[in-house]
Formats: structure tokens, C-alpha cells, sequence
């Protein structure tokens, strides 16, 4: 009988510790499972702005930037290895870009190519452009003329900095409202003033800005409105619109501001608009209230807006 016993309990021991091992091994191929499965997450899907639907690495390495609002990305602390310096040269920031290639404009493939990129944003949405790029690397197109907070987000998805995006437009919301209550509070700006800005491209083209560069700064304050003619091209979505100089007392607001071309001939024609009699009847005109600007200094990138919150209470309180 105690042999017999003994016999059951070694037999229970065993299966105990069968059951036990069976458990750990269940464990363990789990543990691996999941492991693997981390190490294996590298890339994701991700939809851009014209509905592309692009394999991107969870964090990438080497990205190639090429578009305006390159501002945006040294708010996040992001290092490119390559980008277009049209929109670098001559910014407020340029100083702050360091090691990064130019690759040219328009973009220069094998270039771009030999940078060995895992990642490439463009703000272009030419299909034969995008065609050869992704080719090289998977490629985003992103709406470079979409409002700040929502491109600094998606640049935030995208670059893998969604924390560091909403802490910036935090920061950059508490301290703009600050800037522009204090110069309606000091009477600097009224309420509800409207503003226009102004720029000439080569061939004598003039252009009203609505959605891009400084007026989208201007427009977010809350403060300076557009008036119903360039509300019309924001409604439209559209960055800016072309007009002749016949037009300007329908669109110069309140306020104006001049965007300084690069071109000679641009500033030429910038000369003589300012020296016409339509040009010097409008209110504005009158009034004093015109400022100029370097086109480059003027972008609505988030490093520049940081910068124009240093410049534009200098200007109007001029």
C-alpha cells in the first residue's frame, strides 16, 4: 500500500511539473511572439494629402524635405538630410539648418537618389515627380498651404513627434494671443481691422495673398481680418490670387503689407505700383499704415511665426 502511494504521488509530481514546463514553454513562445512582433513594427501605413497610401518607417532616419514651410520641422527638432534651399536661403532661421544637402528646384532625382533617403515629403503634387521619387523611397505629399496646427500634426504622425507638435502649438498659441491682445489693448490695432498682403512676381504680376505666408499669420490673429474679397479666395481655398493694380481699392485692407520680392524686375514693378495715383488714394496709404517685409521673412512656417512675434508689434507701432 505505501509502495502503492508512493507510486501515486511521484506520478502526481510529475504531471505537476509537466503541466508547469507546458505553461512556461506557452509563455515563453508567447513572450517571443510579441517580441518579434515589436521588432518587426519598423514601417506603417499612412495616407497623405492626396489620398497615397505609402508604406513610411515608424521613425524615420533620413528624410528629404522638399517644399516650403521647412520652419515647421526645426520646431519638431528634425534633421533632414536633404531639402529644397529655395525655401531655406535668406529665412529668419537659416542659421539653425545645418548638414542638409540641397537637391535642388525643382528637386534634382538623382540627387535626391544618392542621400539614400527612407523618407521623402514633397509639396508638390505634379504625379510625374511624385512617380520617380517614390521609386527611391516612400513618399508623402503634404498640403504645405494647410493652417499651421494641422500640418505641424501631420508633420507630428508623421515624423513620429505627435508630443512635441501639440506642445509647440500650445506654446505658440499662448504667446501669440498675448502678443495681439496687447497691441489691441494699447491701441496700436483696433478690432476688426482689416489687412491685405501684397506682392509682385517677374512679368509685372501682382498678387494678393490669402492662404500662404504672412497673411495666414495676420488671418489666425483673430484681430486683423481679410476683407470680402480675399475672404472669397480663402473660402475658395486657395493660397493667393492674381490681380491688377486697377483692383487694389477692392482688396487693400486696413492695414497693408509688402512682401519684398528677390527679382529685380518684381521690385521694379513693386517701385512703381507704389508711386501710382491708385496706389497713393488708398486709405491705408494715407493713413500710414503700409510695412514691408522680405518675401523669405514673411513664410507661415512655425520657426517664422515664432520669429514675426518679435517683428510685428515693431511694425505697427511704427
Amino acid at each position: 500500500m505505501k509502495k502503492l502511494n508512493r507510486h501515486i504521488l511521484i506520478c502526481s509530481l510529475l504531471l505537476l511539473m509537466g503541466i508547469f514546463m507546458a505553461a512556461c514553454g506557452s509563455s515563453n513562445e508567447e513572450t517571443n511572439k510579441k517580441g518579434t512582433t515589436a521588432t518587426e513594427a519598423t514601417t506603417r501605413m499612412y495616407k497623405d494629402y492626396l489620398d497615397h497610401e505609402v508604406e513610411i518607417p515608424v521613425n524615420p532616419q533620413r528624410v528629404v524635405y522638399h517644399g516650403e514651410g521647412y520652419g515647421d520641422l526645426l520646431a519638431l527638432n528634425i534633421n533632414t538630410v536633404g531639402a529644397g534651399f529655395s525655401w531655406i536661403t535668406n529665412y529668419a532661421w537659416e542659421d539653425r539648418v545645418k548638414d542638409v544637402e540641397d537637391v535642388g528646384f525643382p528637386i534634382n532625382v538623382e540627387k535626391t537618389l544618392s542621400l539614400k533617403p527612407d523618407l521623402i515629403i514633397i509639396g508638390t503634387s505634379d504625379d510625374k515627380t511624385y512617380s520617380q521619387l517614390s521609386k527611391i523611397a516612400p513618399t508623402i505629399v503634404l498640403d504645405t498651404f494647410a493652417p499651421l496646427d494641422q500640418r505641424l500634426t501631420e508633420l507630428g504622425d508623421i515624423l513620429n513627434k505627435k508630443d512635441e507638435a501639440a506642445q509647440w502649438i500650445d506654446d505658440y498659441t499662448e504667446k501669440a494671443d498675448k502678443m495681439w491682445n496687447s497691441l489691441v489693448a494699447d491701441g496700436s490695432v483696433k478690432p476688426d481691422e482689416t489687412a491685405s498682403v501684397l506682392t509682385y512676381y517677374p512679368g509685372d504680376r501682382l498678387f494678393v495673398m490669402a492662404r500662404a505666408g504672412l497673411s495666414q499669420v495676420l488671418y489666425d490673429s483673430n484681430v486683423l481680418k481679410p476683407g470680402d474679397k480675399i475672404q472669397k479666395i480663402l473660402d475658395d481655398g486657395t493660397g493667393f490670387a492674381e490681380i491688377s493694380t486697377e483692383l487694389l481699392p477692392e482688396y487693400a485692407g486696413d492695414r497693408i503689407f509688402i512682401l519684398t520680392p528677390v527679382d529685380d524686375e518684381a521690385k521694379q514693378s513693386t517701385k512703381e505700383m507704389m508711386e501710382s495715383p491708385i496706389w497713393k488714394n488708398l486709405p491705408a496709404v494715407k493713413n500710414g499704415h503700409v510695412y514691408t517685409i522680405d518675401i523669405q521673412k514673411s513664410d507661415s512656417d512655425a520657426s517664422t511665426r515664432e520669429w514675426l512675434l518679435t517683428q510685428i508689434p515693431t511694425m505697427l507701432k511704427k
